[in-house]
């Protein structure tokens, strides 16, 4: 094992788990990315193609993951497919004008925004929002695990 590698590999890891919590980083990429690092400059025989193969298809669903949460906490809580739409336009604006909060209100004002304009009442706009901000949280969640499983997978096959 050869220190150097392991070491800018960490660091892209780690800026890709971060990415995860901040979207405006490709969080999975990212920790992918790493892997990749390592192999190039260690060499890639010491994590294997099914390693490699294993890695970009999880990387692959997460991504898919990231833009199905949203949509399916705002339905799940009774909300509108333009409610999803909104939560998703509210995450982006959200991150822009408010940083790092904007996570937060971003979705939950555009699916609650989104609602009131169609003609719900505001407490079930509130819901609908409310459950855009659940599904982005707990998919938030799920692949930060789903790294750090990636991620603990990967240091035992290198140590």
């Amino acid at each position: 094992m050869e220190i150097f590698p392991l070491i800018l590999s960490l660091i892209i890891i780690l800026i890709g788990i971060a990415g995860t919590i901040l979207p405006a980083l490709p969080g999975p990429i990212l920790v992918y990315l790493g892997f990749v690092v390592y192999g190039a400059l260690a060499g890639f025989d010491k994590l294997g193609l099914s390693f490699f193969l294993i890695s970009g298809i999880i990387v692959a669903i997460l991504y898919f993951l990231d833009i199905y949460t949203s949509k399916l906490g705002t339905k799940l809580y009774g909300g509108s497919k333009e409610a999803g739409i909104g939560a998703a336009i509210g995450l982006f604006i959200g991150l822009i004008a408010l940083g790092p909060i904007g996570i937060i209100l971003g979705p939950l004002l555009g699916a609650f925004l989104v609602e009131l304009f169609i003609g719900k009442e505001v407490k079930d706009s509130f819901i609908s929002g409310l459950g855009s901000l659940v599904g982005i949280l707990g998919g938030t969640i799920f692949k930060i695990l789903i790294e750090i499983a990636m991620v603990i997978y990967f240091l035992i096959k290198i140590f």
